[in-house]
């Protein structure tokens, strides 16, 4: 699988795995299926993993660190985030966790962007991964705390990094604006945008992209089936956008995408993927998954050839930005 660069020497796969699913992501994620999706992605060229301490508190985390740990650490990135402290809760441990996650409500998570908070997490993320260095740090999520973020959150990030304890730093959101705003103020290498460059929301060309281009700062994306509507053949009439039902409008524009690319013999997920990776300052897209089969539909999307009349027929159309066909 081919490989972008990112300041510092790091390379990730065009194709990255996101791990929220092995920290139990709506349902229970077996041992067994945990170790498939990692096995899987490792054998089909993934070498860029992104967890979060956010994602199963904690799980997702211990469980991608197993699967590594027996793997050539040079060989592969992985990326976590700080921002959410775990703290231990046994008074909500009979509970079950209210963030989306079948796990235990213990421990809990304490927003701290602080310096001495950002330490504390990464200390905590390297004892749960049991790997000897966590190669890209980001912020995660920092869109109420953003004043202590982009400054004493990124400063300690950036601190870590000129101290050789990280490769890379930046954030991961799911707004373009403030993330750009982050590129202005601070020295960062990649910034993981989520949902906001897609074939149906194009906000991140506004500034982002273009000011990542111009300060050489990588852009991975996340999130470029918009949480469901982009992530089927022809979206159902249940699809999602953001979490929630997909408004009438942007149903319209997605089956008149699929139109498209039905005509090209394409399908909106692999057009999906392929269009993200299309930009310059892109550096990789990262799609989660949960078992083999998952990981198996996701590298077939990413490495499907796309041709370029498809994208001229959808800017022709008003369906995306002529700019970015």
């Amino acid at each position: 699988m081919r490989t972008r660069a990112l300041p510092h020497g790091l390379e990730l796969t065009e194709l990255g795995l996101g791990a929220a699913q092995l920290g139990n992501l709506h349902r229970v994620t077996t041992d067994d299926e945990t170790a498939q999706t990692v096995d899987a992605a490792w054998e089909g060229g993934i070498r860029y993993f992104d967890t979060a301490p956010h994602y199963g508190v904690g799980l997702s985390e211990r469980r991608l660190g197993e699967q590594l740990r027996s793997r050539p650490r040079d060989e592969y990135v992985v990326s976590t985030k700080v921002g959410r402290l775990l703290v231990p809760s046994p008074a909500t441990a009979h509970e079950r966790d209210p963030h989306g996650f079948d796990v235990p409500a213990d421990p809990t998570r304490v927003w701290d962007f602080s310096r001495d908070g950002v330490l504390r997490s990464v200390e905590a993320s390297l004892e749960r991964t049991g790997l000897d260095r966590l190669d890209i740090l980001y912020l995660h999520d920092p869109d109420d705390h953003f004043d202590q973020a982009s400054t004493e959150g990124i400063g300690a990030l950036i601190e870590l990094r000129e101290q050789g304890v990280v490769g890379a730093v930046g954030a991961g959101m799911n707004h373009a604006a403030p993330l750009a705003e982050l590129i202005r103020r601070a020295d960062v290498d990649v910034v993981m945008c989520a949902g906001r460059f897609t074939l149906l929301d194009h906000s991140a060309l506004e500034a982002l992209l273009p000011l990542a281009l111009e300060r050489g700062v990588g852009i991975v994306a996340a999130g470029v089936y918009n949480s469901g509507l982009l992530s089927t053949p022809r979206p159902p009439a249940d699809a999602l956008f953001d979490y929630a039902p997909a408004p009438a409008a942007l149903m319209q524009r997605a089956h008149a995408i699929a139109d498209v690319c039905e005509q090209h013999g394409v399908t909106l997920p692999e057009a999906a993927v392929a269009y993200v990776l299309r930009h310059p300052a892109v550096v990789s897209v990262v799609l989660g998954a949960r078992g083999r089969s998952q990981v198996e539909q996701n590298l077939a999307r990413a490495q499907t050839p796309v041709p370029d009349a498809l994208w001229h027929e959808l800017a022709e159309g008003g369906l995306i930005p002529k700019e970015n066909a």
